[in-house]
């Protein structure tokens, strides 16, 4: 019997998803728990696996199209059923208890602007993309123009165009290989010029990751009173048990700093549970969780995402790391999984490996705080009178005044350095 998959809910404030990619084509066979498509919400993109198994009968959405939660977007049956698409989308619309798989047809409505996704932009110059598959991102050009280019090595980006809508022809080709270098007046005979063609305007249209990220970060430094307390730690001892468990290690398991600020803030939690709570300003009150869960910024091409070690106090250093790499890798590929990216209650936001010193960071409502972490630097430090060399490393924790205040904060980082300057209380 037909059944219809409907927009998933992943995540519980998650209103509607971008269909980005279909997995499995109409008309293939598809197991239950197999990936049948990529799903774009407001955090990530997530692979969306088959409650049934079957044939994929119908497609009832297109590549790119944002519909609400519990709209059809496939249809699965059997390969030769007798399917009345109308109907079986009708029924599940009535509330009917089964759930079934929608697809292509009569049954599916044109639409909306609001549920469509972005516009797509204009094709132009087909030919040319079809036979040589290069035409640079925004640039417009006829076959002829982008054979020529391709021929004379000219870069199109380099190239203004004269036919509609700036679209590049032969003439622009010709015109760009006649052009003289630039002569500047006053200069003596013979002087070198150095003259370099404008870089031409992009638009990029906003992921909605991105856009995600500007509203909650807008909303939290304009809601949420923030204070900023900074600690700097001595990290010899860290990296020197570190460099002796990574020479136990095989390759793929070795440990990062990371994982052991991860899990020191983790244990410094336990004793500070003012820090791993969250504001509930509809029921005027402050929900301390029981529960540890790390969440741990993760940088990707849209923008940064957390992913999250769950029951993190709970865990051995090498499990915690090897989570995160896993995590970290699937958000990455574009393969996140909603477990991954849900139930934080802090925050831990490196730029260490990018050589950062130090740098303040927005709390991530509703949480009641987050760490900024930088490098690990080699200085020179006063020990007894004396200079020598020392490592050295800054945070700075971002906390919500309404649930606490500066001296928990600096309370809170007192502990974090008993376990990153004693780590061998992370191994008990």
């Amino acid at each position: 019997m037909a059944k219809v998959v409907s927009m998933p809910k992943l995540g519980f404030d998650m209103a509607e998803g971008t269909l980005v990619r279909w997995v499995i084509s109409e008309d293939e066979p598809v197991e239950k728990g197999a990936v049948l498509a990529e799903i774009e919400t407001d955090k990530a993109t997530i692979e969306v696996e088959s409650s049934f198994s079957g044939v994929v009968r119908r497609h009832m959405i297109e590549e790119g199209t944002t519909i609400p939660v519990g709209e059809a977007i496939a249809i699965i049956g059997e390969k030769e059923e007798q399917i009345d698409f109308e109907s079986l989308v009708g029924s599940e619309k009535a509330g009917e208890e089964e759930k079934v798989d929608l697809g292509k047809g009569e049954a599916v409505k044109e639409a909306t602007p609001e549920q469509a996704g972005p516009e797509k932009p204009e094709v132009v110059g087909v030919e040319a993309v079809a036979e040589a598959g290069q035409l640079p991102e925004g640039v417009r050009a006829s076959p002829l123009a982008h054979r020529m280019a391709e021929e004379r090595g000219i870069n199109l980006l380099k190239v203004s165009g004269s036919g509609p809508r700036g679209r590049i022809i032969k003439a622009d080709i010709e015109a760009y290989q006649e052009a003289k270098p630039a002569v500047v007046e006053g200069l003596p005979m013979g002087m070198p010029v150095m003259v370099s063609e404008p870089q031409l305007d992009r638009q990029i249209p906003l992921s909605r990751l991105r856009a995600t990220i500007g509203r909650r970060m807008t909303a939290s430094t304009q809601n949420v009173p923030h204070i900023f307390v900074t600690h700097v730690y001595d990290m010899a001892a860290v990296m020197e048990l570190r460099k002796q468990i990574n020479a136990m290690l095989p390759e793929g398991e070795k440990t990062s700093v990371n994982d052991y600020i991860v899990k020191a803030v983790a244990l410094a939690l336990r004793e500070h549970p003012s820090l791993n709570a969250s504001l509930d300003e509809k029921e005027g009150e402050i929900l301390q969780h029981g529960q540890i869960n790390v969440g741990v910024a993760v940088a990707t091409d849209n923008g940064l995402l957390t992913v999250v070690s769950h029951d993190c106090d709970r865990k051995p250093l090498r499990l915690i790391s090897a989570e995160l790499k896993l995590m970290a890798g699937r958000v990455r590929q574009g393969k996140v999984r909603p477990e991954d990216i849900e139930g934080s209650t802090f925050t831990v936001s490196n730029l260490g490996m990018f050589g950062v010193e130090h740098f303040t960071a927005i709390i991530n409502p509703p949480e009641a705080a987050i760490l900024a972490v930088g490098a690990v630097r080699e200085v020179a430090v006063v020990v007894e009178g004396e200079i020598k060399p020392g490592l050295r490393m800054s945070t700075t924790l971002s906390v919500d005044h309404r649930v606490s205040d500066g001296a928990d904060g600096a309370q809170f980082l007192q502990t974090l350095a008993k376990y990153l300057e004693e780590p061998l209380r992370l191994m008990i």
